[in-house]
């Protein structure tokens, strides 16, 4: 009887570790080897769980969240929307995975520019998680620091920098003041207060490359979006040379690993080639 269960989970626990190995190389940066680990973890799915087996949810929404890095945003779309179904099914209305799928259906309506969209999804999932999760759980919180960026793109800064400071003093105590996501919120309360023209932000910005670098590495390509940043900072205060350089090691870590289009590829090509250092 063990060897037969054994066979049953077999295909489950393939899966998974497909996925974790897939997750893996998307966070280390290496976006190819994880779009193929995880297409290789849908078709095994599909093929040993069926088409509408939950498992395929999970698999689906990883390769939306990869589609989504890589600029593929076209792409991520009808995955998000499988995933989406699914867990509904599976799962009912108002589990957090459900909550989960609508951040990131918030995150690439935010990337698109979409600011409305996106703001209603993201409250959307933020209500289905109110429900399950205490209001210090720290999937909450990004779910909150996430519509804080968003609110900040429909010029809604005031609520942003609330958020984005309740977020950061979370996440400060809670994990470290070098954690990933201190790095994210630093970036994006760094933003607010560029625009404000707020001297801070070259320190937040600045910290946040160096948490980031600490955690990453000198080539991720996640370090493009605190790069194209500082960069604007430095070109609006005169500093064209040091702007150039960050535009330029932007494009250095995108170019090998995204699609030619993506949005932050294309800014900062463009805002580089307006430039002439000094």
């Amino acid at each position: 009887m063990s060897g037969a269960s054994d066979r049953e989970h077999e295909p489950h626990v393939r899966v998974a570790a497909l996925r974790e190995l897939g997750t893996s190389r998307r966070i280390s940066g290496r976006y190819g080897e994880a779009r193929e680990i995880l297409t290789h973890a849908l078709e095994l799915a599909e093929q040993a769980l069926g088409s509408e087996a939950l498992e395929v949810a999970h698999v689906v929404n990883d390769l939306g969240i990869l589609c989504k890095y890589t600029g593929r945003l076209d792409e991520a779309e009808p995955l998000y929307l499988r995933a989406l179904t699914l867990v509904q099914r599976h799962q009912g209305p108002d589990h957090t995975d459900v909550a989960a799928v609508y951040h990131n259906l918030a995150g690439l309506e935010h990337a698109r520019g979409n600011y409305t969209a996106a703001e209603a999804l993201a409250r959307r999932g933020i209500h289905i998680r109110e429900r399950a999760v205490a209001v210090d759980h720290p999937d909450l919180v990004a779910d909150n620091a996430a519509l804080a960026a968003i609110l900040d793109g429909a010029g809604k800064d005031k609520e942003a920098e609330v958020l984005l400071r309740a977020a950061l003093a979370h996440f400060e105590q809670r994990f470290g003041e070098t954690h990933y996501e201190v790095a994210v919120n630093l970036n994006n309360l760094a933003a607010i207060l560029h625009r404000r023209g707020e001297p801070e932000a070259r320190e937040l910005y600045e910290r946040a490359l160096a948490i980031k670098q600490t955690l990453l590495g000198d080539v991720h390509p996640d370090l493009a979006p605190t790069l194209a940043n500082l960069a604007a900072l430095h070109a609006s205060a005169g500093r064209t040379t040091a702007a150039v350089a960050c535009y330029e090691r932007a494009i250095a870590v995108l170019e090998p690993v995204v699609a030619a289009d993506h949005p932050t590829l294309v800014a900062c090509r463009e805002d580089r080639a307006a430039l002439r250092p000094n």
